[in-house]
């Protein structure tokens, strides 16, 4: 008898043991965002409408067919007049940029934001146990990651990554690599620092498809603090609940819509060429129908089957996504962070996804105050919402960005408490949203519209005199 007994005990114990084990493992791959600020260049690298025309007036190479696509590309972009742009430009310097210019632009970002999460967070640089950045198209030696560790004095165990060429999504490809660690139960901290570099990018040619980033660029940045410690949580703002990524680069199209390259003259830049509409929607429509079944009740699952199913025995004319587009998707995500890249980009998604103003207000905003920040732009899109007290305890939030190659990235994260936060909005969200979105430039270029080649040199140089 004390012989079973014993084998009893010792059973029990050693199941309880796995169970205690399987429960401990499992609440520490939890990917928790303990907190994030982005980042408010100093007001002199503020960007205004009289400034754009001083930089566009510098490039000799436009003509007046030129100086008309530009007008028009700049009213319809959605930026207002209060975005930031690299030193380098302001000072006139934008042709012949240095490996310094680019690394003052990295640097006045590292240097302002990167301390502020270590304080806003009393965490320390020391407690950082692995360290990601994702700035795309500036990728110097030593890293930018290595920077970091030297200007913080961080540990020498510190791991470190460094991702370049991924375009606007690369902080939800870095969100993504994170979650994987995170996946092994160690307790970690991970820290994510993502912007763009504008400096080497400015494109100084005429080729109209590469002229547009011009437009929509500006400079901005955000840092974030993420665990899978379960004994911070409660300290946690979001606990990210799944991650989806769709990559087409297997495709022609695909591929070649967005890339980096030279123009006919030789002057480099990025070509946004005429696929771009089709391949975003395309990377959309694979990427939700991965991401629905995560998140979508059961009911809007077996409705949508249900119309999928109708659409082909009636052969009506249209695809899954058209079929997806009749989902009511806010009956399982409360909030639409989405990627401010440009007007166009919002709206294709919003009639995608059947989104009322409301739901696109805080990526509108973004891109009429911030302009397209690249890959953190969805940080100043959340930071909106969470400004303006939108983000409630058990809310969802989506977040979905594009990028290069090409790529849809999405994920759902579930509101830890409520969030209050201003941080860089602050001091200008009772502003928004404004009751006048209009882009000054029309009222103060228009008249470029009604120039031949005959009177636009004559009335520039009047016009100049004016701003002078």
């Amino acid at each position: 008898m004390i012989l079973v007994a014993t084998l009893t005990a010792l059973i029990v114990f050693y199941s309880l043991y796995h169970i205690f084990k399987y429960y401990t493992l499992k609440i520490s791959t939890n990917c928790y965002l303990i907190d994030y600020v982005c980042f408010k260049p100093s007001p002199d690298r503020k960007i205004s409408t009289l400034t754009c025309g001083k930089v566009i007036d510098r490039n000799k190479s436009l003509g007046l067919p030129e100086y008309k696509t530009l007008l028009k590309m700049i009213i319809r972009s959605g930026i207002g007049e209060e975005t930031y742009s690299p030193r380098n430009i302001l000072e006139g310097r934008e042709e012949s940029p240095t490996i310094d210019d680019a690394m003052l632009e990295m640097d006045e970002f590292f240097t302002t934001s990167v301390s502020d999460i270590f304080a806003k967070t009393n965490i320390s640089p020391c407690d950082v146990d692995v360290l990601v950045v994702s700035i795309s198209s500036f990728s110097p030696s030593p890293s930018l990651t290595s920077r970091i560790v030297r200007q913080h004095k961080m540990r020498d165990d510190v791991k470190t990554y460094n991702l370049s060429g991924m375009g606007c999504s690369a902080s939800l490809i870095a969100i993504g690599m994170v979650n994987k660690i995170f996946k092994s139960g160690k307790k970690t901290i991970a820290m994510v620092v993502s912007s763009e570099s504008i400096v080497p990018n400015w494109y100084c040619g005429t080729d109209k498809s590469m002229m547009l980033s011009n437009v929509l660029f500006r400079s901005g940045g955000s840092v974030m603090l993420f665990t899978n410690d379960p004994t911070m949580r409660t300290r946690a703002k979001m606990r990210l609940k799944c991650i989806v990524r769709t990559n087409i680069g297997c495709t022609d199209e695909g591929y070649n819509c967005v890339m980096q390259k030279e123009d006919g003259m030789g002057r480099v830049g990025f070509y946004l060429g005429p696929g771009l509409p089709k391949a975003a929607m395309r990377s959309f429509s694979k990427n939700f129908q991965q991401l629905m079944p995560k998140v979508l009740p059961y009911r809007e699952l077996l409705l949508y089957m249900w119309r999928l199913a109708e659409q082909k025995v009636t052969k009506e004319k249209g695809n899954s996504f058209s079929a997806a587009a009749k989902i009511n998707y806010k009956s399982g995500i409360d909030h639409f962070c989405l990627h401010a890249g440009g007007s166009t980009v919002i709206d294709a998604v919003a009639n995608a996804l059947g989104l009322s103003s409301y739901d696109v207000e805080p990526a509108r905003m973004t891109l009429f105050r911030w302009g397209n920040t690249s890959t953190s732009s969805l940080w100043y899109v959340l930071g909106y919402m969470e400004a303006k007290k939108r983000l409630r305890k058990g809310n969802r939030v989506m977040m979905a960005s594009f990028g290069a190659g090409f790529e849809c990235n999405s994920c759902i994260w579930e509101v830890m408490r409520d969030l209050e936060d201003g941080d860089v909005w602050d001091d200008c969200i009772k502003d928004y949203p404004p009751e006048n979105l209009v882009n000054p430039f029309m009222e103060k270029f228009g008249w470029v519209n009604d120039e031949t080649e005959e009177t636009i040199s004559e009335n520039v140089e009047a016009f100049k005199k004016r701003w002078q």
